[in-house]
């Protein structure tokens, strides 16, 4: 299978199931870096990093990288066209039919099971993210050296802008550039 179709099927079924949002596809972004080998697991997290400070969705964002990552700006193309694909199908079918059973027990059942599957898959993402920014798990042989895990750069920033956050309310991007241009700086 060519990488164009394989890229099709991949950010097809991401966009197909990755319920919640850009963030609910991480998970699905890490079975596809296992799988192909087309980006590493550090290459998720910049591109999640890029994702969140540029406007735009997230998940297509990110799509969009990876395409580019691959196979250039068609393959840019053609990934985000695959991520939003089922999206686009879903609505335009819902959107035909929904006002028919909008009081449907069935329909208000589907949508209250959707809420904790999407729960779920951010929450994933979260802890999924905060462990491969955090903490360097791959430095762990034993406890004597325990304190070599923790990424205490990350922490430290992670900590001061937690609390600069619920001190200064200020809009979300201004946080983003501080956290970009401290990252920059000292390369964490």
């Amino acid at each position: 299978m060519s990488i164009m179709l394989r890229m099709m099927y991949e950010f097809f079924k991401t966009g197909l199931f990755a319920v919640g949002g850009g963030l609910a596809t991480l998970p699905f972004l890490y079975e596809m870096s296992e799988k192909t080998g087309w980006f590493t697991h550090q290459d998720i997290l910049n591109l999640l990093a890029v994702s969140e400070s540029t406007p735009g969705a997230i998940g297509i964002n990110m799509s969009t990288y990876v395409g580019y990552i691959c196979s250039g700006i068609p393959g840019a193309v053609l990934a985000t066209l695959s991520l939003a694909a089922p999206s686009v199908i879903i609505i335009i079918l819902i959107s035909r039919i929904l006002d028919q059973f909008k009081d449907s027990p069935l329909i208000q059942g589907v949508f209250k099971g959707l809420r904790p599957a999407s729960i779920g898959l951010i929450t994933a993402a979260l802890l999924s993210v905060s462990q491969k920014a955090l903490f360097h798990f791959e430095r762990f042989d034993g406890f004597s050296n325990l304190l070599t895990v923790f990424n205490w750069p990350a922490i430290a920033l992670a900590a001061g802008l937690f609390l600069l956050m619920r001190k200064w309310k200020a809009h979300p991007i201004v946080f983003i550039a501080i956290s970009a241009a401290l990252g920059i700086l000292f390369s964490f």
